[in-house]
């Protein structure tokens, strides 16, 4: 009787373990497939608000790249492009922005003459009523003087926190961004509320060679809400330009940049005519700039211009960490100093210790003239 009660308990139980363990299991693929549903969800969720900068009637490559880092957000991620100012080059350029990435979903057009100079406060404004109506889970903007101006202030209003110089995206709330200098990367991830706002580095993503085979739809942003009250916080004075033929810095395959070694402006002229010949933009040094030879909109570096050419020429350039932190991703680097010892040397390519007053004679007149 004993064996017989002990042989029963001891099936009973093995019964119930089996069927707890079962029951587990059953519970964990349950929860396995509705994780899985969830993170699809998610994924389906996620819609992206680009702001974008137009010159003229076409947009800026730059923003164009913001485009190409919102792809890499993750899949059946829907892109809007907003586009602000007045007139009919505005029109011209949302018709650019509608085929100027096949990721592009539709463009949305705040045409109107408070938003005809890119003043931060009023696309602040825009932003936020943008935001409000379309519920977008993202907003991005390039790292230029154009996003850094608006995406501060507009994260303000939305009360989130935003994430700058973004270099990689590795899903859909991790980031990588640089951080001192340049010297190290930092990986983030993004806990807030939406939306994730972010500013992109365009050389980090190069605009594709392809466009859309048929235009995005175009929309045009009902701004009957927009307040008047905007044009009293900031005023337009003017806009002022340098014409030049030579390639836009931020976009140029080869930089030629002039340091405090060049020792005058008079002596910057030498530079440029090197880059008349390679076809090439003209950048300098915060110290270059500083000294007065050559304006701002000429710096590269961390307070500058970002850039990565496939050719980069130093002369007279020390290297400086904050410069470093703007061309270090350039494709090839050439320096040229006297100093053998200078921390430009460290992330040259090829360099050349030497004086800059004799050797860049020599390549003016080695080189061919540009056709």
């Amino acid at each position: 009787l004993s064996l017989s009660l002990s042989l029963s308990l001891s099936l009973s139980l093995s019964l119930l373990t089996e069927m707890a363990v079962g029951g587990m299991l059953r519970a964990l693929q349950v929860h396995r497939a509705s994780f899985s549903l969830q993170r699809t969800a998610i994924s389906r969720l996620i819609s992206t608000l680009v702001l974008a900068e137009h010159e003229g009637c076409y947009i800026k490559s730059s923003s164009i790249s913001s485009v190409e880092a919102a792809k890499s957000l993750g899949e059946n991620n829907s892109i809007s492009v907003l586009l602000a100012g007045s007139g009919s080059s505005l029109q011209e350029a949302a018709t650019h922005a509608a085929s100027c990435h096949p990721s592009v979903s539709q463009v949305l057009v705040a045409d109107s003459d408070k938003l005809k100079y890119p003043l931060a406060e009023a696309w602040a404004k825009l932003v936020e009523m943008v935001q409000k109506t379309g519920g977008y889970s993202h907003v991005l903007a390039a790292s230029g003087s154009f996003g850094k101006n608006i995406l501060p202030r507009a994260a303000a209003l939305l009360d989130v926190s935003p994430i700058t110089d973004v270099i990689a995206i590795s899903g859909s709330h991790q980031f990588v961004r640089p951080v001192y200098a340049g010297n190290a990367l930092s990986t983030v991830r993004y806990t807030g509320e939406s939306p994730c706002m972010l500013s992109i580095r365009s050389t980090s993503f190069p605009a594709p060679s392809e466009t859309r085979s048929s235009a995005a739809p175009i929309s045009q942003v009902d701004l009957s809400t927009f307040g008047e009250d905007i044009l009293n916080k900031a005023r337009f004075i003017k806009l002022t330009s340098q014409e030049s033929e030579r390639p836009d810095l931020g976009n140029a395959r080869i930089v030629v940049t002039g340091g405090r070694g060049l020792k005058s402006a008079e002596n910057f002229k030498m530079l440029e005519k090197l880059a008349e010949k390679l076809g090439a933009a003209v950048g300098a040094t915060r110290a270059a700039v500083d000294a007065g030879f050559v304006p701002n909109e000429l710096q590269v570096g961390q307070t500058g211009k970002i850039v990565a050419p496939e050719l980069y020429m130093a002369f007279g350039v020390s290297g400086a960490i904050q410069h470093l932190a703007g061309m270090r991703d350039s494709k090839v680097i050439v320096a040229v100093n006297k100093d053998p010892d200078a921390p430009i040397f460290q992330v040259a390519d090829y360099g050349l210790v030497g004086d800059l007053f004799e050797i860049i004679p020599e390549l003016l007149e080695k080189l061919p003239e540009k056709k």
